[in-house]
This record gives C-alpha cells, structure tokens and sequence, in this order.
C-alpha cells in the first residue's frame, strides 16, 4: 500500500514553487513520505495595490496559514520575511533551514554596476526599505537617482529593465538563486550599502501545533530541518522588528551575522537600520553579543537594538507604526 502524501501548501509564484518544492524533497527524504504541494493563492498575489497598502507582506501568509487551521495542508513554507512577527497559538515554527545569501542584488541594462548608472537613472523597488537606503547612498555619493515603486514577479520586474522603462531593479539574491536566474545579476549589493529585511534569505516551515501526520508528530520531524544559527539571527532581527513595532512593509533593515575570530566564532552581531523613504535622514546602529543558545537570549538582542534606535529618533521615520 502505497503511503499517503504529506501536503505542503504552497503559494503558486513560480518562486514559492521553487524554494517549496526544495523543502518537499529535503521532507521526503526526512520521512520517506510522498510529499505534495497544495497551491494556495493569497490576497497578496491577487491584488495589484502597493504592499504599504494591503498589509504588508503579511497578505501572502494569511491564505496559507488559514489552511493550516482547517487541516487542508500538513505544513507550509513561506519566505520568513513575509511573516508577521507575532507567531499564532495555533502554529508552530517548526524550522528555519540553512539560509540563503541574504543580500540584494542589482539587476542592471548593459550589465551596469550601481555606481555606474547614469544620472537620474529610475530604481524599481517594491520595498521602502530598499528606497530609503539606496536614495541615502545616492545623496552620500552625490548621485542623481529615482527610486519607482513596482510590484510583480521575479519576471515582471526584470521585463521592466528588459524593456527599457527603467534602468534597474532591486531584487534578493536567495530569490534569484532558488529559481536558477543569478546569471543576470549584474551587481551584488554590499550589506554595508543596503541591509536586507529581516529573514530575508530564511524560509520558514510551519504547521498546526499538535499536528500529526498518520501517527507522525509534524513539528518534531520537520525540527531536523531546522539550522540552529539561522534561527538564532532571524529570531534577532525579527525582534528588532517586532520591537521597534513596525510591519513587513515599514522601512526597516536588519542582519544578525557571527563573528568569528580566526576559526573560533566569538560573537553574533547584529546591525539594524529605519531611514525615510527619500534617505534624508537614517538611523543605523549594531549591537553584539554572545552567541545566543536560546530564543530569549537572540530576543533580547533584537530588543536591545531596538531600545537604541528608538532612543535616536527611530521611530519619527516609518510613517504610522503598526498598533
């Protein structure tokens, strides 16, 4: 008697299939199991209106995480940095895999590096987080840029530049990687210049708390897929996040990283950033610590960072705060 298939729920983007169908293998291969994805389209997919305005990156969570509930899907995988930073009761994080790059990266005509486009070039980007940091680099490197919002697929998005409206776009890195396109690359952006969004490069596996699977306890067994330091930093920067009471959509920055000396890791550092969309004004602070080695202590990390950059006008630059 052939095994009954587990179901991951899935959102249908051919990026979600992608970085969806990678954890299904890693999940067969755990259980022995069939896996199969379960297409879910959410609000976020659907809608055409700018993130800031539905919600956030929230909207493409929702859909999945209501059919968790109801039991139409064994777990899911979402890109951690749609989640909202406030876990429900009746799921369960079962596990963080190994990230990937967590930077962004320019995908530029004529192979231009971010430096190298012209005066007045046009950015897209759907991110006031990416807009306030490239706009505060232009005006430290005396530039002339105009950063466009746009929304859209990995294939929109680069069909802007391919089509010649604008003169690049800013994508992730992990996005570009998992769906076999990082050839069109033309420049890899420095953390230092841009600091991604908190997750960014992190997927996140979850399931109903309580939930097994003919007998199997989900959320243990997906547990052996978890990358310990990979949890630890996005926990920090979700934190950080979640401290400074800002959404998916507020223009925050955040990248907990170890620091190591010689071969010996000493210290978990972790670097925060909130500008205004135009890069007029930035607060950008670090903070460092031991490694964490449980959820509160990479909390606390978040929180503290958070205390600081509040305490030096944070907050006076994300628009509304989330209630």
């Amino acid at each position: 008697m052939t095994e009954k298939a587990l179901r991951l729920g899935t959102r249908r983007s051919k990026l979600a299939m992608a970085q969806s169908g990678q954890v299904a293998d890693a999940v067969h291969q755990l259980t022995g199991r069939p896996v199969e994805l379960v297409e879910i389209t959410t609000y976020g997919d659907t809608s055409r209106e700018h993130l800031a305005q539905i919600g956030g990156t929230g909207v493409f969570v929702a859909a999945l995480r209501e059919a968790l509930v109801r039991g139409e899907v064994d777990f899911a995988v979402h890109s951690l940095k749609d989640l909202p930073t406030a876990q429900p009761d009746e799921l369960v994080l079962a596990a963080v895999p190994a990230r990937e790059d967590p930077r962004d990266v320019l995908i530029a005509r004529d192979g231009l590096r971010f430096e190298e486009l012209p005066e007045g070039a046009r950015i897209g980007t759907g991110s006031p987080r990416r807009m306030a940091q490239l706009n505060a680099y232009a005006r430290g490197h005396r530039m002339a840029i105009e950063t466009v919002p746009i929304r859209g697929n990995i294939d929109t998005r680069i069909g802007f530049v391919r089509s010649g409206e604008l003169d690049a776009v800013v994508l992730a890195a992990a996005g570009l990687h998992r769906v076999g396109r990082s050839e069109e690359v033309t420049e890899y952006l420095s953390v230092d210049t841009i600091l991604p969004a908190p997750g960014q490069g992190a997927l996140a596996i979850e399931c109903a708390a309580g939930h097994e699977a003919d007998g199997l306890p989900l959320a243990a067994v997906l547990a052996e897929l978890d990358d310990p330091v990979t949890r630890a930093a996005v926990t920090a920067e979700r934190s950080l996040l979640a401290a400074l009471e800002a959404g998916c959509s507020a223009p925050v920055g955040g990248l907990a990283d170890l620091l190591a000396d010689g071969q010996v890791v000493k210290e978990m550092r972790l670097r925060g950033v909130v500008g205004s969309p135009d890069g007029s004004a930035l607060v950008q602070l670090s903070t460092t610590g031991p490694v964490p080695t449980t959820h509160d202590e990479a909390a606390a990390l978040g929180t503290e960072l958070a205390a600081e950059m509040l305490a030096k006008g944070a907050a006076g630059l994300m628009g509304e705060r989330a209630l």
